[in-house]
């Protein structure tokens, strides 16, 4: 069995780590083609390094680009890059433009399509995650599903007869990464939070009233670290926005191993992130989250995440911390094997 990985962004390569593993534990051949939609070192190669994954096989360097101009010439990349490696399946992974590209690509080349972490759903149209998961899932031959909310939602939709449920990669990463890192000095006296979704980035009224509630977070007592995406760093200096006002301290992102260990350490989290809500709830850490619909619903319908907007996080933040709870929605650490094994007996005869 062949398998061709298409990565393209961080929370890609982390969910990459453990498939890698189990491809090779199952003497798979592996292909793996990075995309370059994440071309920082700090949101690229350094997940690599930290976390074992093999060296991609294949780099296309696409670089950044309006949503459009980006999948288009990862599109146009990946054509000849499939047709010479001629995979049993090509698999993608989660929501971005890389999945999108490769999913089309794909199916133009009539290759098996497999799709990790299919079935998540926000049911907001304006996220370009939205449009980039749901006509993935449609196009696949094989539903790969970390919840049972996905597979409802993708029976909603007819495709339950190609799903199936293997659990969440990420919760594999997590458990496997927990305590191979120190936290950053002071986490346990801290908030971490991210920003950088572009409904909370690209409106400068939004970004500076998220930002001034960070420092009213500082104001209360408490440090946040907020660890600053490019694309917010950008953002915030196009609109005259000072990331570090009032106290806020900002930081590079964390390499996988240390956010683990920080947000581990922290007394909450503050975010947009789709990951990084349910790393929380894994780790029982309070999350507030500023958006208003979750993909990850487990993590509200539990208690550890808060859905708020602007106005709402200096009180969500600082809300008791909930109850222990012994649920286990997003599996027990064997997804990629699961997943593997769902390759290998669905493959195209």
């Amino acid at each position: 069995m062949k398998i061709l990985s298409v990565v393209g962004a961080r929370p890609q390569f982390v969910k990459l780590a453990p498939v890698a593993d189990a491809i090779t534990a199952a003497g798979a051949e592996h292909v793996i083609v990075h995309t370059g939609q994440h071309y920082d070192p700090l949101l690229s190669d350094v997940f690599f390094d930290d976390l074992a994954i093999p060296s991609p096989d294949v780099h296309l360097g696409v670089g950044s680009g309006s949503h459009g101009k980006q999948t288009g010439a990862i599109l146009a990349a990946l054509d000849d890059v499939l047709a010479a490696h001629s995979p049993d399946w090509v698999l993608v992974y989660g929501d971005t433009n890389s999945t999108l590209a490769a999913a089309v690509s794909a199916v133009k080349m009539h290759l098996p399509l497999a799709h990790l972490e299919a079935g998540l759903r926000s049911f907001n149209r304006a996220m370009p995650e939205e449009h980039n998961r749901v006509l993935t899932d449609h196009a696949a031959d094989l539903l790969l599903a970390p919840t049972q909310v996905a597979l409802g939602h993708l029976r909603d939709e007819g495709l339950a007869d190609r799903t199936v449920v293997v659990g969440d990669v990420m919760t594999d990463v997590l458990y496997r990464t927990r305590g191979r890192a120190d936290p950053l000095p002071g986490a346990e006296e801290a908030v971490v939070a991210t920003i950088h979704r572009a409904e909370n980035t690209d409106d400068p009224e939004r970004l500076a009233a998220i930002v001034a509630e960070l420092a009213g977070l500082v104001a209360g007592g408490r440090r946040v670290l907020l660890l600053a995406h490019p694309r917010l760093r950008a953002k915030a200096a196009a609109a005259g926005i000072d990331l570090t006002a009032g106290g806020v301290e900002a930081r590079d992102p964390l390499a996988y191993p240390a956010l683990v260990a920080t947000v581990a350490a922290s007394q909450g989290v503050v975010t947009d992130s789709g990951g990084l809500q349910k790393e929380a709830f894994l780790l029982q850490v309070p999350c507030t989250t500023v958006r208003t619909e979750t993909e990850w619903t487990e993590t509200v319908d539990l208690g550890w995440n808060v859905l708020v907007e602007p106005g709402g996080i200096a009180a969500a933040a600082a809300r008791p911390r909930p109850a222990d709870v012994d649920a286990a929605p997003y599996g027990t650490g064997d997804a990629a094997e699961r997943a593997v094994a769902a390759l290998a007996d669905h493959l195209p005869r």
